[in-house]
């Protein structure tokens, strides 16, 4: 996974803290070579176009926003996100990869 990297961005709060280590536990799982960073600075997440916290995002891109999504659908997100990208992309994340809700290009 070069030059990639996962983001958590977050308010601070319990379901942002879980979001983290869900992430880190499935990097591991899926023994990934990846940064895994965990933003508090709110402004990323506006300059994302984003409200609602946490915010997962994939090289600056969002993927999913808002808490009660579950490990299964955060793996399943990550996965298609990380190995489905097509070679020509700019590393940016598929209208049809959005979450609902954001703004994702």
């Amino acid at each position: 996974m070069e030059n990639q990297i996962i983001q958590v961005l977050s308010s601070g709060c319990p379901t942002c803290k879980h979001l983290l280590e869900t992430v880190k536990k499935i990097v591991a799982k899926l023994n990934i070579d990846i940064r895994v960073e965990y933003i508090t600075d709110i402004t990323k997440m506006v300059e994302m176009g984003v409200m609602t916290s946490p915010v997962l995002a994939v090289n600056g891109n969002p993927v999913l926003t808002g808490g009660g999504h579950s490990d299964d659908e955060i793996e399943m997100k990550l996965s298609k996100v990380l190995f489905n990208k097509k070679k020509n992309d700019d590393n940016n994340v598929n209208e049809s990869d959005c979450c609902s809700g954001c703004n994702c290009k």
